[in-house]
This record gives C-alpha cells, structure tokens and sequence, in this order.
C-alpha cells in the first residue's frame, strides 16, 4: 500500500456564492511529486468545496492506499471520527433533528471513495501557521476567483 499525505481546502465567496476547491497529494515515498488539484463551481456553498476537494484527492490515488488526510473542516473530519457519518446511514440520512442530511450525494460519494483506502482524518487550524494548509487555501481562493 502507497502511503500519502493530502492537504485539502474549499472556499465560497458569499455562502451560496462562487466557490473554489484545492488538494495537495503528496506521496511520501517522493514529495518532489506533488499533485496540485483544484477546481471550482460558479454557486456553492463553502462545504460543498471542503467535500469534494477530499473527493477529488481520494479519486486521484489510483491505487488503496495509506492516507494522511488533512483538513481545516470540522464538518468534513468530525463526520469521519465522531460517528456522525454512521448515525446519518443509520437513520437514512436524517440528522439528530430529523432534517435531511445535506449533501448526501458527495457524503455517500465520498464514504466510496475511501472505502478503498485507510485514513486518518486529521483536522488542522485553518488561516494558521500550517504551510501547507496555507498552500491549500490560496489553490481554493484563486481557483474560486475563476468564477467570479
């Protein structure tokens, strides 16, 4: 199995608004061969692009893999580590509250996704001293730019 460490971010201009999505996926067996991934959606919502950026990290690994996967979301790491994603399965995608878990088409994409792989889901203090969070972050921001 490759062992990985991601970096990932979203960013929402206005929430709904134009938003932008980043990862770094860095393999560590050759960090000099970094992937920058990013992307972006005209009217999202700052969740929606914390979701997909692990999404679309999770897709660019083409084999099961080892992964470190760090993040400034609450929703997204305590989703994975407190059980959150399990009571959601559990009654059928409602909340605690009986709403309709939002979201749910990237949450079950998502729990696909790394399904195929071992992760630590690591939350950091975003806008910190993290130099890779940073890195994210201004890959999210100018990615959102675009579609502005």
């Amino acid at each position: 199995m490759n062992d990985v460490t991601i970096y990932t971010d979203g960013a929402c201009s206005g929430n709904p608004g134009p938003g932008g999505w980043a990862a770094l996926v860095i393999p560590n067996e050759d960090p000099d061969a970094t992937e920058r991934l990013t992307g972006g959606e005209p009217h999202t919502t700052n969740n929606r692009m914390e979701l997909t950026a692990a999404l679309e990290a999770l897709r660019a690994l083409e084999a099961p893999s080892r992964v470190a996967l760090h993040t400034d979301s609450k929703y997204l790491s305590k989703a994975f580590n407190e059980g959150w994603l399990d009571s959601w399965r559990a009654n059928d995608w409602q909340t605690s509250s009986n709403n309709d878990v939002k979201n749910q088409g990237l949450w079950k994409a998502l729990l696909d996704e790394a399904g195929r792989h071992e992760i630590d889901w690591i939350w950091v203090k975003g806008h910190a001293d993290n130099e890779l969070n940073i890195v994210a972050d201004e890959l999210a921001v100018a990615a959102m730019e675009q579609f502005r």
